[in-house]
């Protein structure tokens, strides 16, 4: 899975302009990235942010109440659309609701923090700091904080993992307490691959999907139970 961030504060703190920076930064150390713009505006405009976002960013994706760039007319999840990205690191923009990735707090104020961290924030960005918070002051030491301790769990609260949703491990991943790799969604008995990216899944969809699988190769010749199998669909 990717390298993700979140950029999280509310409007007019520079969200969009640090987002930009840092993507710029990562993209001149060799590395490949993807923007995420969350948006109660229009994507299709050039003022817009998401348009901002395309000239430093590989692909950009913008998620808004209304529709999802690329223009479907309906709101979607973002781990649905990841298969259609391909970058090392995905900046998300927003989405101060997402609990399953860190995120960077850009504050017009300290107060501002204890709305905002949800346990989840790396550190602050720019001159406004908050009291416990990593306090980032070069777009280098930035980049370094992404690259070295961003994350991207499945998502899906499925407890797995041992804990009862994603936020819970989330925040002992920021804490130090535990690794993105005890996610277990991605480590079940079956593999799937959506353009390279592995689909999260539940261990009662992998049963049933492997179930109904295994109940259709047993009427083909050739099909010896406990196998290794592998299809592959295009």
């Amino acid at each position: 899975m990717p390298i993700a961030i979140s950029i999280v504060g509310y409007k007019n703190a520079g969200k969009t302009s640090l987002a930009i920076d840092l993507a710029r930064e990562l993209t001149q150390t060799g590395h490949t990235v993807a923007g995420v713009k969350f948006s109660h505006e229009g994507f299709d405009q050039p003022s817009t942010d998401t348009h901002a976002l395309s000239q430093v960013c590989q692909q950009v994706i913008g998620m808004g109440p209304d529709q999802t760039a690329i223009f479907w007319p309906k709101a979607s999840y973002l781990p649905d659309l990841l298969p259609l990205v391909n970058a090392d690191v995905i900046l998300v923009e927003g989405g101060k609701s997402l609990t399953w990735l860190p995120r960077i707090l850009v504050l017009r104020s300290p107060e501002e923090a204890e709305s905002l961290d949800n346990g989840l924030a790396l550190g602050t960005w720019g001159q406004v700091t908050a009291k416990g918070l990593l306090p980032l002051t070069t777009m280098e030491q930035l980049a370094r904080v992404v690259l070295t301790r961003g994350f991207m769990l499945a998502g899906l609260d499925c407890k797995s993992c041992g804990r009862p949703d994603c936020l819970t491990l989330a925040r002992e991943i920021v804490q130090g307490k535990a690794l993105p790799r005890e996610c277990k969604a991605f480590k079940t008995g079956m593999k799937i691959t959506v353009n390279g990216h592995p689909l999260p899944m539940k261990s009662f969809v992998e049963d049933m999907i492997a179930g109904s699988l295994k109940a259709q190769l047993a009427t083909l010749k050739g099909y010896v139970p406990g196998s290794k199998i592998e299809i592959t669909l295009r």
